[in-house]
């Protein structure tokens, strides 16, 4: 079992992340003593020998390593998320009733504020996530490399969901509120209400606007982070790291 788990793991994360051709695959395997017959009198490579399923999974922890850095390395910035299109963080669907009347009337200025603000806020909060990510990926088993391996091209990221997103909405939300408040994103939304007033029919009493922006916030984070993992897959020489040449050969 373990035999076939190791098989299955080099294979994973040589063509997933390092990349090489099919008859590079097989050489390595033949390296690692774990692929096709060997001929009568035929040695394993002395370094392959040495290498252990532990070793091998850390190639793997290593290249989820590299994509989850990135991922907070491209949010957690000026811009990280305002910028990007993809995951910008939008007037709430509830205010854009308000949105539209205020630029109607010459308050543009003071919406564009407060949409760049709410992004600012998401982007201070990014950074938060670098250690949730890498207490998840110590704590990856070899059934979750098994799930990972059988899944899509997203199949890292959906684990990342699955085992983070509970502690990075903890995490995420007090830094938003702190960067909402030293970003200007509570002003700008106090200054909106007392504009809303003059709105006929606009109730926003008990509108979470913290849990929105953690809500977006951890929205963006994952698609970049899928983003992260579709190039590592695709891409995998801007990956390789020195325990990945170690593990996988250089």
């Amino acid at each position: 079992m373990k035999r076939a788990l190791r098989t299955a793991l080099v294979i994973f994360v040589v063509t997933a992340f390092v990349g090489p051709a099919a008859g590079q695959v097989d050489k390595l395997l033949k390296d690692l003593g774990i692929g096709g017959q060997t001929s009568p009198g035929t040695q394993t490579s002395p370094a392959a020998s040495g290498l252990s399923d532990e070793r091998i999974a850390s190639g793997l922890k290593e290249a989820l390593n590299v994509g989850t850095r990135n991922a907070v390395n491209l949010t957690g910035k000026v811009d990280g998320y305002f910028a990007n299109q993809a995951i910008k963080i939008l007037m709430p669907e509830k205010l854009k009733t308000l949105e539209s009347g205020l630029r109607a009337v010459g308050y543009g200025p003071q919406v564009d504020e407060f949409v760049l603000s709410m992004n600012r806020a998401a982007e201070k909060a990014a950074p938060s996530a670098r250690t949730i990510f890498g207490d998840a990926i110590t704590a990856m088993t070899f059934d979750d490399a098994r799930r990972i391996l059988g899944g899509g091209e997203t199949a890292a990221t959906e684990y990342f969901k699955g085992k983070t997103t509970d502690q990075l909405t903890t995490a995420f939300r007090p830094v938003v509120e702190k960067s909402m408040n030293e970003v200007g994103v509570t002003r700008s939304y106090q200054q909106l209400l007392g504009l809303a007033k003059a709105v006929p029919f606009l109730n926003l009493e008990g509108f979470d606007l913290d849990s929105y922006v953690v809500g977006k916030g951890l929205d963006g984070l994952f698609v970049v982070l899928a983003d992260e993992e579709r190039k590592i897959r695709k891409n995998p020489t801007a990956r390789v790291t020195e325990l990945l040449k170690d593990v996988f050969g250089r």
